[in-house]
Parts: structure tokens; sequence; C-alpha cells
């Protein structure tokens, strides 16, 4: 199998670098702490390789052609997205009243104190959903992908490798950030910074959501 490599880990890495709905999970997870980070890493990549395998059975081919399927799995993960930003804003005003009310809680965040199959179970998940209802990462697969692939070869056999490549790299990046984004919790130990870090992050969680529900 004759690639062009270097075009197609270009792209890749652009592809990792401008952030997108994965790239705030997995922030937002690892400033909870760095083994829920982790685990929205390798939520993201399996939900990767779920595409990766639709696109080599032909099965993308079939959802991204049908307006239905398509557009139910982009107003599926839209809804995901919103439901998360809800969430991390319900959090941050719920720390605001307790703060008013003389009852704030300064110890861990939501899921931080939790028990580690409990906090994994969570990031994975978050990590995982976000991006298996992303049809983008689907319609990645059957256009972008298969620009580097070698006519003469069998293109699912390539799509199947070269979508490995991409989900190794995703992992070896993601959890760099993990280790970058863990940082945050020394600021985020300070209550009404982590207030402004839930509403902020939660807001952009339904701007995006909002965003892919409304894009044509």
């Amino acid at each position: 199998m004759t690639v062009d490599l270097v075009g197609f880990l270009g792209v890749v890495l652009v592809a990792y670098v401008v952030p997108g709905p994965d790239f705030l999970v997995v922030v937002r997870s690892a400033a909870e702490d760095p083994s829920k980070g982790r685990a929205a890493a390798l939520g993201a990549q399996t939900g990767l390789c779920v595409h990766m395998l639709a696109a080599a059975a032909g099965l993308s081919a079939i959802a991204t052609r049908s307006p239905a399927v398509y557009d139910g799995i982009r107003l599926l993960g839209a809804a995901y997205l919103v439901y998360l930003g809800v969430r991390a804003v319900l959090a941050a005003r719920r720390a605001a009243r307790e703060r008013r009310t003389g009852n704030e809680v300064t110890s861990p965040a939501p899921h931080e104190g939790g028990p580690a199959r409990g906090r994994f179970r969570s990031g994975f998940s978050q990590g995982f959903l976000t991006n298996v209802l992303n049809p983008k990462a689907a319609l990645f697969f059957l256009s972008v992908l298969p620009q580097f692939a070698d006519g003469d070869g069998s293109l699912a056999r390539q799509i199947f490798l070269l979508g490995l490549l991409d989900v190794v790299i995703g992992v070896a990046y993601w959890f760099a950030l993990v280790v970058i984004a863990a940082r945050l919790r020394t600021l985020l130990d300070r209550p009404e910074v982590r207030r402004r870090w839930e509403l902020t992050t939660g807001w952009l969680f339904i701007a995006i959501g909002v965003s892919v529900a409304t894009a044509a």
C-alpha cells in the first residue's frame, strides 16, 4: 500500500489541534481528575474506531447518504452536548447558591471524589458519546481519508489502517493534553474560579450543541 503519509499526518494533526467537542470534553474531564481525562480520551478514540469500522464496512456511506439517518445522529449529538452544558451551568449555579447561604463545599469537584471506576465510566462515556454521535467524524473517514489511499489497493483495508494510525496519534495527543489540562486543578481549587469554569465550559457546550443542531 502506497499512501501520502506526510499529507495524511498533516491533516490529522490539524484536525486534532483545532478545538472541538472532543477537545472540550477531554480538557474539562482532565481538569476534574487526570484519570477521568484519560478515560475521556480513550472514550473519544473508541468512538472514532466505531466510525472507522463503519466506513471500512460501507455503513457510513449509507448513513451519510440518508438525510434522515444523518440528521438523526446529528441531532442526538447536539442534544447530548446541550445536556452536558446544562449540567455544568446548573452545577455552577448550585455552587453560587451554596456560597451565598454559607454552605459552600470546598471539597473535590463533581465525580472527583467518587470511586475510580465511577470517574473512569463517566469520562469514558462522555468522550465516547461525544465522538460517536458526531457525523462529521464519519464524513472525515468517507471524504478526507480516502484521498490519501492508493487506488490500486483495497479501499476498505486502507481506510482501516489509516484510521488505526489516526486513532493512535489521537491517543498520544489527548494524553499529552491531559497532562497540561490537569494543571488547571490548582486554580479550580478556588470556588469562584471553579464556578466561572463550570459556567464557561457549560455555555460552550450549549453553544456547540445549538450550532450542530442548526447546521445545514
